[in-house]
């Protein structure tokens, strides 16, 4: 593992977060896709389901995208304005069997904050790491989508399996078609 458990988790979540948003797609069109969402990624927490809550939510996404795209002092300026906006406080708990990890807001703050607060200190840690390059966007040419590459080797390409599968497609039948 590189970074701890809830460092792991968080980016993953905040990655997915950000590619609920697309050009052509809304991956969050209600509140049952959003505790959906939330499900999948073991969100815990106050979770109001409310509409209210779902735009708030979608209204994070752009901030947090904008990280992939920021060189270190931009993202650092993204993570610090996240944490002071929200009022970030860290602490040590533990809650649902999970060990001692960090919180900076507490359990029954909105949705959005908590979201917002645990994306920005990953975040931190991926600062303090020097491993910002760790944030990707995927290298297929029609997606759009970013990733969180968490391979030793910093190998990673694709946002998913299906992406470097096309990719690998294409090739195949370059080079089929190059045959004489």
């Amino acid at each position: 593992m590189l970074f701890t458990h809830d460092t792991n988790c968080a980016l993953i979540t905040a990655t997915a977060l950000v590619n609920t948003a697309g050009p052509n797609h809304e991956g969050l069109p209600d509140a049952a896709a959003l505790a959906a969402f939330l499900a999948t990624h073991a969100f815990t927490g106050r979770h109001e389901r409310t509409q209210a809550e779902l735009r708030s939510v979608r209204a994070l996404r752009p901030r947090l995208r904008q990280i992939w795209d920021a060189d270190t002092d931009e993202v650092v300026s993204i993570v610090n304005g996240l944490l002071r906006k929200h009022r970030a406080l860290p602490q040590l708990i533990t809650h649902d069997d999970e060990p001692y990890h960090l919180h900076a807001v507490p359990r029954d703050a909105p949705l959005a904050t908590r979201m917002a607060v645990e994306a920005a200190m990953a975040t931190a840690d991926l600062v303090r790491a020097g491993e910002l390059r760790r944030l990707r966007r995927c290298d297929h040419p029609d997606c759009d989508n970013v990733f969180v590459d968490l391979s030793k080797n910093r190998s990673r390409r694709f946002c998913d399996t299906g992406c470097g599968n096309r990719v690998a497609v294409t090739a195949y039948r370059a080079r089929r078609s190059a045959r004489p």
